[in-house]
């Protein structure tokens, strides 16, 4: 078990680090508390998801996509905050942190999505995902609130929100924390500070030294970690969820943890990142590469060799090949855009439907004519 006083116990502006960008254990550190095929899975789900961002990006050029937000750089964050977790317990994420649903098994059921079809969210609830989430912070409440309510029923479940340093500007932020302090959920928040709200730097977004600071104010600890250190943040999100789930005080307790990190590329497919920061700032964050770290941390301690990770690219591959065969031969229902507005449908979407199918019956699914949908 993790020593829980050692990390939070220490001024957050102290981010935790464990390897090096080299990829050495740093001051002769302790080998971390995971087995050899757990950190050869963490390494093979950053390859996958960096992969996955490259060909998704691809793809959105060619028009095979919609507007999409890409992860690279950001996978030790995601990594280590996800293996930390168990299966059961739940995970919100804004719209980047896409290796939090890979890495639980859901891939072509995710691209579902990204081709506009709502049955992609739908799909990831099975591995206690929720859905991806536009509206910048509107998540961070619910969290808590699911958090409140597992309390209540004396479940052990934990709740890990993601988001990105421009939402801890947005009052949903504040009014999440503030409840998960005040009602002590078992609740982490894990907020991405890769230095860019779209094109808003971290130093227009608050005045703090940290954003980790803040969670004093709700009562709760708050911890700065390398987030492009994977055994960092896996160390830190795995401390806070035995604080959340097996506390020592009986109480469970929220952690908002901050990860240092950096996104290599715009902040969607329609952005334009030369307009507001400097290439020479990239390809110094392009030297910390998370992916290149980890690596380089299991072939110096024999837990991988060439052969195995030519083996892991060659799978990686296949596999991202069929997802996007399996999603793009994907029949979507157009009315399936009325199966997800309400829990149950109203009087007023039953209408709409009917309508619809009376137009698509006119019409076919082809012609359909943009004056009579209005």
């Amino acid at each position: 078990m993790t020593d829980r006083g050692n990390l939070f116990d220490r001024p957050p502006s102290e981010p935790i680090r464990r390897l090096s960008a080299d990829g050495e254990l740093l001051g002769g550190g302790e080998e971390p508390e995971l087995t050899d095929e757990t950190l050869v899975g963490m390494y093979a789900d950053m390859r996958l998801a960096r992969r996955f961002d490259e060909r998704l990006l691809s793809l959105q050029r060619q028009g095979r996509l919609g507007t999409y937000a890409s992860l690279a750089g950001q996978e030790a964050t995601q990594v280590g905050s996800t293996y930390a977790l168990a299966d059961d317990d739940w995970i919100a994420y804004q719209y980047r942190e896409h290796l939090a649903v890979t890495a639980r098994g859901k891939l072509a059921e995710y691209l579902l999505y990204w081709m506009g079809h709502e049955r992609g969210n739908a799909e990831i609830a099975d591995v206690n995902v929720f859905p991806l989430n536009i509206s910048i912070g509107s998540h961070v409440p619910h969290m808590t609130g699911m958090g409140m309510a597992a309390r209540y029923r004396d479940e052990e479940t934990v709740f890990l929100t993601h988001f990105g340093d421009g939402a801890t500007s947005e009052g949903d932020v504040h009014e999440g924390l503030n409840f998960a302090g005040v009602f002590d959920t078992p609740t982490i928040f894990c907020c991405h500070n890769n230095g860019w709200a779209i094109s808003i730097p971290r130093d227009r977004q608050t005045a703090s030294a940290t954003i980790a600071q803040k969670a004093h104010a709700y009562g709760f600890d708050g911890v700065q970690v390398d987030g492009m250190d994977p055994l960092a943040v896996y160390e830190v999100t795995n401390a806070a969820v035995e604080k959340a789930r097996d506390p020592a005080d009986d109480e469970p307790r929220p952690t908002l943890i901050e990860t240092l990190t950096y996104r290599y590329g715009a902040h969607t497919t329609a952005d334009d990142p030369s307009v507001y920061r400097d290439e020479a700032d990239v390809e110094r964050w392009r030297e910390k590469d998370p992916i290149d770290r980890l690596e380089t941390f299991l072939l110096e301690t024999g837990r991988l060799d060439t052969e195995r990770i030519d083996a892991l690219e060659t799978e990686i591959e296949a596999d991202l090949e069929t997802a996007i065969d399996a999603a793009e031969r994907f029949d979507g229902d157009p009315e399936a855009m009325f199966e997800y507005v309400y829990a149950e449908p109203t009087a007023e979407l039953d209408t709409q439907r009917e309508q619809f199918r009376e137009l698509r019956d006119r019409h076919g699914d082809e012609t359909l004519l943009e004056d009579d949908l209005l």
